[in-house]
């Protein structure tokens, strides 16, 4: 084999992405927050970028007034060195900073709340318990989940417990720690626990959880605590005959008692647990006026940027600058013109996407989500003239105000389904006729999947019955056997 160098010459093509189109792509999947965070941290770093005054003249003849006014104000005023402003961190004082800090957004921040361990801890104080017991009582703390269970075995806590005990022994010598934990202790443990608020705490399962809040309430002996204690499979299986046979009682006084577990917590922890609250504030506003939607983009807090007239005119002279410096210059105007640009897009954009969305789904504004019609990424971007991509970052994690609440834009877009009619329905609009058609059954005969399916078609919607159990699963309604009364 021989080895050589040659030269060639050859054509192809390849797709490279501009950072200009990453910084614009960036801006349209940015939500409101985000974008208002980022535009204002662009106004602090480039100079080229000034904010905009909210009544600022739009018509080229205000604009030309405005700019022979500041042409002769400027005439009045000292000369500023300009060379000397640009290479000491473009301060040029004036009402730059006063008119970001009038604009600046602050971030909610949520009160603190006690944790649920700490809820425990203030009433393990106010009893009357050992050291030691303490020392146990904070390893069953740290077993317990944000729902209020003991998510460990009482034999992983007697083993955890000791391990803790053996190091807490060798660094402080605590004489009451000398001795190791047993199940006993565990379990004695356990119970004072299970009786401190919230009732049901430290439960290790449902069942549990159900009995100790009816404990806790006197309900011992009711027929409502012996269906949990008892029956418990029966009756999470809603077999009411059966239960009735096993007490020797109606199915309609086992179904009575067994509605009286509706007002327990399956979850009592969650009450303590941290929500992470988060704040949603729409990106556009759908408001009707005189019969007819409009759409406005909800940017009052977003600060309006343009290029300084004064730092442009600077670099427009580029023998003040050589070397590094003319390319600084350079590079921080480009930067701000094309964010401008990039703003003006993204506005241009998500009103042309939320107008389309407004004209094709107007039955929903009119008379609610059962009229909502399928719709696809795809069918907006043909319509409007952009790449599916585009629209898909458009509308992720953004919000529109409507006159039905705050709504995300995902959610205008579902899939269809065929109607007699030869037009689609969207999913979301057959989810909610099957949920109003559960909510009007007889609830003596609970209708089936295919009595649903039926009653759909009767409405003009062709639906599998293997669809209508999908449907009703992610509506979380039980299927029919376990919703009949008597």
């Amino acid at each position: 084999m021989k080895l050589s160098l040659q030269q060639s010459l050859g054509l192809k093509q390849e797709l490279r992405m501009n950072p200009r189109l990453y910084q614009a792509m960036d801006l349209l999947y940015m939500p409101l927050l985000d974008l208002q965070q980022h535009l204002k941290l662009e106004l602090e770093t480039n100079p080229f970028l000034e904010l905009a005054e909210a009544d600022e003249p739009d018509s080229p003849e205000q604009q030309e007034a405005e700019d022979k006014a500041e042409a002769n104000e400027n005439e009045r005023t000292d000369e500023a060195d300009w060379e000397e402003i640009l290479l000491d961190g473009f301060d040029v004082g004036g009402a730059r900073s006063g008119a970001l800090e009038e604009r600046e957004f602050y971030q909610p921040v949520a009160v603190e709340t006690r944790s649920l361990g700490d809820h425990l801890r203030d009433q393990l104080q106010m009893l009357d318990l050992e050291q030691r017991q303490l020392f146990l009582s904070e390893e069953f703390i740290g077993n317990i989940g944000d729902d209020g269970y003991l998510q460990t075995a009482l034999e992983d806590i007697v083993t955890g417990a000791n391990a803790s005990r053996e190091a807490a022994v060798g660094k402080d010598g605590d004489p009451s720690l000398a001795e190791p934990f047993t199940l006993s202790d565990v379990e004695a443990m356990l119970d004072v626990i299970q009786h401190l608020d919230p009732s049901g705490i430290a439960a290790r399962d449902l069942r549990e959880c159900l009995m100790l809040q009816l404990e806790s309430d006197g309900h011992t002996d009711t027929l409502t605590y012996k269906l949990v204690d008892e029956a418990f499979e029966d009756l999470i299986g809603h077999r009411w005959t059966e239960l009735a046979k096993h007490f020797g009682l109606g199915a309609k006084e086992v179904q009575a008692a067994a509605d009286e577990l509706a007002r327990l917590d399956p979850k009592p922890g969650l009450r303590f647990a941290e929500t992470g609250e988060e704040y949603v504030i729409p990106d556009l506003v759908v408001e009707k006026i005189e019969d007819e939607y409009r759409v406005f983009l909800n940017d009052s807090g977003t600060p309006r940027l343009r290029i300084s007239k004064i730092y442009r005119e600077l670099a427009g002279d580029k023998k003040k600058f050589v070397g590094e410096n003319r390319e600084f210059v350079t590079q921080k105007l480009n930067s701000a013109t094309w964010l401008v640009q990039a703003i003006e897009q993204r506005r241009q954009t998500m009103l042309k996407v939320m107008n389309f969305i407004v004209d094709r789904q107007r039955d929903y504004f009119e008379k609610g989500v059962e009229h909502l019609k399928p719709l696809t990424l795809r069918e907006v971007a043909d319509v409007v003239d952009m790449h599916e991509s585009t629209i898909s970052r458009v509308t992720s994690q953004k919000y529109v105000q409507t006159p039905r609440g705050v709504t995300p834009l995902k959610f205008f877009f579902s899939s269809g389904l065929g109607t007699t009619s030869g037009e689609d329905a969207s999913s979301r609009a057959v989810k909610a006729q099957i949920a109003k058609i559960v909510a009007e059954e007889d609830h003596a005969k609970p209708l089936t999947d295919a009595a649903i399916g039926d009653a759909l078609k009767q409405r003009g919607i062709q639906i599998a019955r293997r669809t209508v159990a999908k449907y009703r699963e992610q509506l979380g309604v039980l299927p029919a056997r376990m919703r009949k009364r008597v």
